[in-house]
C-alpha cells in the first residue's frame, strides 16, 4: 500500500471522534491508511456531497460514517458513493443509541449501508479490513491469523475457567466444536 487513505472514517461531528477512534485504532493495527474528518450532513450538506462523490476517484475504498441523532450521514453518503458505506450508531445521551441504530438500518431499497451495534466502531474498521482483504492476499492472511489469535484467546480463558472451577461438575463439559478441522 502506498500510504495514500484506502479508509475515510467520518462522522458528523468531533464529540463522535472517542467512539470512532476505535475504527481508526483497527485500521492502524492492519497497516490501512486511512482519514479522519467531520462531514456533517445536515450542517454542511454540500461538502458531505462532495466528500461522498468524489471519495472512489481520491482513491477510497471504503467509507465507515458514525451518526447519533437522527444519522444520515451514513445513508446520504452511500446515496452519492458507489463505496460500501458502514454505517456506526454513535450512541447520545438520550435513547443510547437506539434511535441512530434504526435510522442506520432503514435504509430504503437500493441504499445498502452495513451497519454495525451502537457504539461498535472497532466491528466497523474490521469489516473494512475483510473488504479491503477480498482482493489482497496478504491482508486475508493477516485477518486469518488475527481470526486465529481470537480463538486462541478464547480457548485459553475456557482452560483457565475450567481450572478455577475444578472442570467437571462446575458446568457444562466442553464440547467438540463441528468448525474445528
Amino acid at each position: 500500500m502506498d500510504g495514500s487513505a484506502l479508509v475515510g472514517v467520518v462522522m458528523g461531528s468531533d464529540s463522535d471522534w472517542p467512539v470512532m477512534e476505535a475504527a481508526a485504532t483497527v485500521l492502524a493495527e492492519f497497516g490501512i491508511p486511512y482519514e479522519a474528518d467531520v462531514v456533517s450532513a445536515h450542517r454542511m450538506p454540500h461538502e458531505m456531497i462532495g466528500y461522498g462523490s468524489a471519495a472512489a476517484a481520491r482513491g477510497l475504498r471504503v467509507i465507515i460514517a458514525g451518526a447519533g441523532g437522527a444519522a444520515h450521514l451514513p445513508g446520504m453518503l452511500a446515496a452519492v458513493s458507489p463505496l460500501p458505506v458502514i454505517g456506526v450508531p454513535v450512541p447520545l445521551a438520550h435513547l443510547d443509541g437506539l434511535d441512530s441504530l434504526l435510522s442506520i438500518v432503514s435504509m430504503p431499497a437500493g441504499i445498502p449501508v452495513a451497519t454495525v451495534a451502537v457504539g461498535g466502531a472497532r466491528n466497523a474498521g474490521l469489516l473494512a479490513v475483510r473488504i479491503l482483504a477480498v482482493g489482497d492476499e496478504e491482508l486475508r492472511a493477516r485477518m486469518t491469523r488475527f481470526q486465529q489469535d481470537l480463538r486462541d484467546q478464547a480457548l485459553a480463558k475456557g482452560a483457565a475457567l475450567r481450572a478455577r472451577t475444578g472442570g467437571e461438575g462446575g458446568g457444562p463439559a466442553r464440547l467438540p466444536s463441528r468448525y474445528e478441522p
